[in-house]
Parts: structure tokens; sequence; C-alpha cells
């Protein structure tokens, strides 16, 4: 989803504060949050040197911060380019979105909020990364909902969607390979057919 995201994000990016966020961005998902430090958003994104401090007066959780929410609003977009569609489309959408992260960037690149999650040694960003994973299953869970899975399926589904995906991405960069994230999104899509054929109107539960 990164890539995709980064594309959206360059594209609205007119401005130098954008353009520093976009490439925060870029930079958590392929090389980490110590790795994204302010010379190389800088070098990254060609903003001069003095706009630092003006744009993030705060310092690097600032800048950091920003790149999450930017991350976190551009995939709740792409999510909602599939609102109203049956339950198991959600989901391939989702796994799409995260198998053109691992085509589009060669293996290089992963999820900057999981970039983040992982190495934050700050309460308030690693707060901040719980913010924006419980805002994607929200909205994934009432997506899958008002594709015909019960409440409780969608929201459960949502947890397993976000959490396999991720994992199932690591797993594809390590082995720089696309065979680990398609096994993970063959029995992904499996479960979401039974839960709809189970949740369907009329359907009799085991």
């Amino acid at each position: 989803m990164t890539v995709v995201i980064v594309k959206g994000l360059v594209g609205m990016a007119r401005g130098v504060r954008e353009r520093m966020v976009a490439s925060a961005v870029n930079l958590l998902a392929r090389r980490g949050l110590q790795a994204t430090s302010f010379s190389e958003v800088l070098e990254h994104s060609g903003a001069p040197r003095g706009s630092v401090y003006h744009h993030f007066p705060a310092g690097k959780d600032q800048m950091i911060g920003s790149a999450l929410d930017a991350a976190g609003d551009r995939a709740i977009g792409l999510l909602d380019q599939k609102a109203g569609a049956p339950a198991e489309e959600i989901a391939a959408w989702f796994l799409h979105i995260w198998r053109e992260v691992l085509i589009r960037g060669k293996f290089e690149a992963g999820c900057a909020v999981l970039a983040v999650a992982v190495a934050a040694d700050s309460p308030d960003l690693l707060d901040h990364t719980a913010r924006v994973f419980r805002t994607w299953r929200k909205r994934l869970a009432e997506l899958l909902e008002q594709g015909g899975l019960a409440a409780e399926d969608a929201a459960r589904f949502a947890v397993v969607l976000v959490a396999s995906s991720e994992g199932a991405v690591v797993l594809a960069r390590a082995e720089q390979s696309l065979e680990p994230f398609d096994l993970v999104a063959e029995q992904l899509i499996e479960q979401v057919r039974v839960f709809s054929a189970t949740d369907h109107p009329g359907a009799r539960r085991s």
C-alpha cells in the first residue's frame, strides 16, 4: 500500500511541507524509522534546509506524526473507492493494494506505519500508530459489514485482514518473492467467502 500511498501523496504535494511529509512516508516504508532523518528527508524531497524548523518546530517526532497521518488518510481514501462493494471484493482490493506495494517497490517497500510501530521508543509515536491501525480496522469493518458480513464477523475479519497482510508483506520482502503473500491472500479470500456465505440473509449458522 505504501507505494500507492506515496504516489498519491506526491501527486498532491505541491508545497514544501507536503513534499517533506511524502518523502518521510517513502523513507519510513523503505528504510525504517531510524534512517528517516531530517537530512534524508531534505535530500529526498529537495526542500531547503531552513524549512525543517519552520514546518516541524517540535522536531522529528512531529514530522513522523504528520507522515503517519498522511499514510493513514491516503489508505482510507483508497479503501473508500470500493465503498458499497461485496465483502469479498473489499478484501481482494485491500490485498491488491498491498501486492502492488511489493511489485512496484521491488520488494524494498513495506508499511510506513508498521515501520514506526516496531521501532518507536516514544509512547506518543506508538500511540499514533495505534490510532492509524484502529482507523484502518474500523473503516474496513464498516465496509465489510456494508458488503454483507455480520457486524461481529466484519470487525473480527478486519483485524485478521490488517494483521495478516502486514505479516505477509514482511515475509515477501524477506524472501524477495510473492509466494508467501499470495498464499496468505488465498487463505484470506477463502475465509471471507465462508463469512459471506454464513452471514448471507437466510443462511443458517452451524
